[in-house]
């Protein structure tokens, strides 16, 4: 049994793999032919951060799948705190086949999965946000091929895509530009990654996006941050992604966020609604990697 609770989980094979399959997935999605290999399975989505895309994404993605969901918002299941984290796992995991969490510290998941009967998810952690890079790569790969050897200029907090990112970056075999104000910087340990062979540190975010094939961002202040948010505000000012900074990438250079965005905030209107924005795919395309996901998770590889 895998979780799949950081993106080092999976091996650069088993990535390959799920790429591929995505793309079957999707394709037979906007064929409208059914693909029920999760029939008769349950999924229980634990959410103690609320989410939009996240919700639907799994919840489609799982009906989609032939399956069926249980959705638990803070008010139905306080992780740790009406029962300890271990005995809500050992229960909820006999009634369900597999689990999604969106939570705050990833300290939470792991107990939780530590005590699960079946899979389970990182939906999103404080630090870690494994599924919105696996929807952020595979969208890579569809408009621009093979991200390896690639260059990711990531313009902003030094936060859970972040961490992730320089995570896929080791498996994955590509470079990212890391530029964030002072106090916000990326702590290697955090991420979890062995060296900093794979990402390079820039005080300039327009040096950041200097030769990058994708230019990407969050917004300022994350869920769970907001008594910092004048002061991000301060602090982030200059690591707004605009048209100056995706001229200074490379040509084809595509813009990418995980939404939802603050347009003159963390990005200009005119580079999410650009002609190199490619944000709705992404978006899309998190539906169709956790679908993927989901039935390699349960069944393996498929034929």
């Amino acid at each position: 049994m895998k979780h799949y609770l950081q993106f080092n989980d999976l091996t650069a094979d088993e990535y390959a793999y799920l790429f591929e399959r995505a793309a079957l997935i999707k394709r037979k999605f906007k064929a409208y032919e059914k693909h029920h290999p999760l029939a008769d399975r349950t999924l229980a989505m634990i959410f103690e951060k609320a989410s939009t895309r996240t919700r639907v994404s799994f919840e489609a993605g799982m009906y989609q799948l032939g399956g069926s969901v249980v959705h638990l918002t803070t008010g139905d299941s306080q992780l740790g705190r009406a029962e300890p984290i271990e005995d809500s796992a050992k229960v909820i995991s006999r009634m369900v086949d597999l689990v999604m969490i969106r939570t705050f510290e990833q300290t939470k998941i792991e107990r939780f999965a530590a005590h699960s009967r079946v899979p389970v998810i990182n939906g999103l952690t404080n630090e870690f946000h494994p599924c919105q890079i696996l929807a952020d790569i595979f969208t890579f790969i569809e408009h621009r091929g093979s991200i390896q050897g690639k260059t990711v200029a990531w313009v902003g907090d030094g936060n859970n895509m972040a961490n992730t990112w320089l995570q896929a970056s080791e498996i994955l075999g590509f470079k990212v530009h890391v530029s964030t104000p002072n106090g916000y910087e990326v702590d290697q340990s955090v991420a979890g990654i062995r060296s900093s062979d794979s990402y390079q540190v820039f005080k300039s975010p327009l040096q950041a996006c200097q030769g990058a094939d994708l230019v990407t961002t969050d917004v300022w202040t994350s869920m769970g941050f907001e008594a910092e948010n004048e002061a991000r505000r301060k602090a982030f000012a200059d690591w707004c992604v605009d048209a100056e900074m995706m001229a200074a990438a490379k040509p084809q250079a595509l813009f990418m966020h995980c939404l939802p965005a603050h347009r003159g905030e963390e990005v200009e209107a005119d580079v999410i609604d650009g002609p190199q924005s490619v944000v709705w795919d992404e978006a899309e395309n998190r539906m169709h990697v956790q679908k993927a996901l989901m039935e390699y998770l349960l069944l393996g590889r498929q034929a």
